[in-house]
Formats: C-alpha cells, sequence, structure tokens
C-alpha cells in the first residue's frame, strides 16, 4: 500500500469519525445543519483538512465555525481513539465552497435558458437571407449557368 493510499484511507476514516462525533457526541447550539463533504491528510498524516457545508445563512455559517473550532479538541482526541495511528492528526475546517459554485453554476444555466429560448423564438419566423439551400447540386439551374 502506497503512502498516498494510506493517507486517503485515513482521511475517509477521519471524515466518518467527525461527522458521527458531530451528530451523537457535541451538542453545541451554533452547529447547525452541518454536512462533513470531503477530507484530506497530508502525505506525512500529520494534518487533515475537513471540508463541510452548512445549510443556513451566513450568520448561521459564522456560528458553526465558531462551534467547529472549539470542538475541535474533543474531535481530535476521538480521531485518534478510533484510528489508531501513532500521530492523531491536527484538524483545520474549511467551509466547502461546492454550494455557491453548483448556485452559481444554476445561475449561469437559468441565462443560457432564457438565451436559447430568445434565439429559438427569433429563429421561428426568420427565412434565409439568401437561397433556401446554398450548397451547390449536380444538375441545379445554377450548375448550367456556369458553363
Amino acid at each position: 500500500m502506497t503512502d498516498t493510499a494510506r493517507a486517503r484511507k485515513l482521511a475517509d476514516r477521519i471524515q466518518v469519525v467527525v461527522a458521527e462525533t458531530l451528530q451523537r457526541r457535541i451538542k453545541d447550539p451554533r452547529l447547525g445543519y452541518v454536512t462533513i463533504t470531503d477530507t484530506r491528510v497530508t502525505g506525512d498524516l500529520r494534518e487533515a483538512t475537513v471540508f463541510y457545508t452548512v445549510y443556513g445563512d451566513e450568520t448561521e455559517r459564522e456560528a458553526t465555525a465558531a462551534a467547529l473550532e472549539s470542538a475541535k479538541g474533543v474531535l481530535r482526541s476521538e480521531v485518534g481513539k478510533q484510528t489508531g495511528v501513532r500521530f492523531t492528526p491536527s484538524l483545520t475546517f474549511v467551509a466547502d465552497a461546492l454550494p455557491d459554485t453548483a448556485r452559481t453554476i444554476d445561475e449561469l444555466l437559468d441565462k443560457a435558458r432564457v438565451s436559447d429560448a430568445a434565439v429559438r423564438t427569433a429563429a421561428a419566423g426568420a427565412k434565409y437571407a439568401g437561397d433556401a439551400d446554398p450548397y451547390r447540386a449536380p444538375g441545379s439551374k445554377r450548375d448550367d449557368e456556369d458553363e
């Protein structure tokens, strides 16, 4: 097993441990609807970055970030107990930009749909600027004129 495979396996385990601990053990009212979306561990297994999303407005996101920072010690000790690694990695919590990115993409797709509908409406009654078939076909009237 390579070091990257070991780091990925540890990251997956940390993600599960943190999510379960937040759900069952941490009773902070500032924690809203938190979802642990991903975890990444450095190659030396010393630092883990935990990505999370929060359902709610900006104040709820800030409160959740503060609650995660205050619960960092409990979460790290629980990770150490359940993973069994020699050195328990330090945890860093980062708000995942995935929901904001998805929202931006949805807005862009909506704009594209509106634009496509406008083009489709404008093209419905349009006529060709020249001939309906601009390509010459063998035996057509235009071919006979060139000879």
